[in-house]
């Protein structure tokens, strides 16, 4: 190989190699420049009061970064259902996401202790004393400790989960009695329905209306908000049984890698926007929820209440097999005792 030059060849060879190191800082601050993509991964639709809430956090959070962050939201499943989402966040899949607990407990089993028997059919103020106290802190910690994930801060509501049907009318609890029902997921759930005589069933939620249409199951447990976003009533969906048989709640989850790469005031802008929000978001979830049942009813939905001296007498049922229920969840004699001293059980 020759390696002889001519004299204008070494000219811009000798030009390249000093605007080399020049050229440098700027190439760095160029790719510095470069926001980081936060993809948030949700499988409710558009206007259910968790994409709604979402919508409001990441828009804020990119507005707080400078430009630091560009976010982008995934809605209906587009990235991935719930009972995915955990994973894919552990693989640096996608940055952010808020699964519901009984799909984080296929790895903490502690996390969804909010379906325990024992807070069968309590009002919200006690379930949050528990969400928002030692036995939520417990559950965070381990997720952060097995799963290497960064919880936002305070858990996202959902809302009461409550029975509903397509064919059966549901006049009392003795209604569930044979019924295949589908399950959210979790242990619990599927064990509050063979309490009742029920069938669990297990069906990914954005397959929910096209599965109760086809007769997969008779009914479900889910919320009148869920039921009424997804227009249940389409699939054919007549009977709710409202027992307030469980809370449901939202895990706000950040990927690791995503968060290895934010600065020290940027983890605080992610922390503090949550905090100062989640009130809001809980309240505008309540109120989602209670219109969700007046829209239901006007489709033509018919609502049978559960009365609460009722649910206390269930819930009085239930407390002696708690222990063994906790046990089939895996779910820690420790953290049982920290939800019950939270709700004055």
């Amino acid at each position: 190989m020759s390696t002889n030059l001519s004299r204008r060849a070494f000219g811009a060879a000798a030009t390249a190699t000093i605007a080399a190191p020049l050229a440098a800082p700027f190439i760095a601050n160029a790719a510095a420049a470069e926001p980081l993509l936060l993809r948030c991964s949700l499988d409710t639709e558009p206007t259910h009061p968790r994409n709604v809430a979402f919508r409001d956090y990441l828009a804020k959070l990119e507005k707080a970064s400078d430009g630091q962050i560009k976010t982008k939201l995934f809605q209906s499943g587009a990235l991935f259902p719930d009972l995915h989402v955990v994973k894919a966040l552990v693989q640096g899949q996608v940055e952010l996401a808020c699964p519901g607990t009984w799909t984080v407990t296929g790895f903490v089993s502690d996390a969804d202790f909010s379906q325990l028997p024992g807070l069968y059919g309590l009002p919200i103020d006690l379930i949050h004393k528990a969400v928002d106290g030692k036995a939520g802190a417990f559950v965070n910690a381990e997720v952060t400790k097995k799963l290497h994930l960064q919880v936002l801060g305070g858990w996202f509501d959902l809302g009461f989960n409550n029975w509903y049907s397509t064919k059966k009318p549901l006049d009392s609890l003795a209604s569930l009695k044979g019924m295949k029902l589908r399950s959210p997921g979790g242990i619990l759930n599927s064990w509050r329905i063979r309490f009742f005589g029920g069938i669990p069933n297990v069906t990914a939620w954005p397959d929910v209306p096209l599965a109760m249409s086809q007769g997969t199951f008779d009914g479900l447990i889910t919320t009148n908000e869920s039921a009424n976003s997804s227009k249940l009533f389409d699939s054919g969906l007549r009977y709710s049984l409202q027992d307030h048989q469980g809370m449901g709640l939202y895990v706000p989850l950040m990927s690791q890698t995503f968060w290895d790469k934010l600065s020290p005031k940027l983890r605080d802008t992610v922390h503090q926007l949550w905090a100062e929000n989640l009130p809001a978001y809980r309240v505008n979830t309540a109120k989602s929820q209670h219109e969700g049942r007046l829209a239901l009813t006007k489709q033509g939905v018919k609502f049978v209440d559960v009365s609460t001296a009722e649910r206390t007498a269930v819930r009085n049922k239930m407390l002696p097999l708690q222990d063994k229920a906790a046990a089939s969840a895996h779910m820690s004699a420790e953290l049982v005792k920290l939800v019950m001293a939270a709700v004055g059980a």
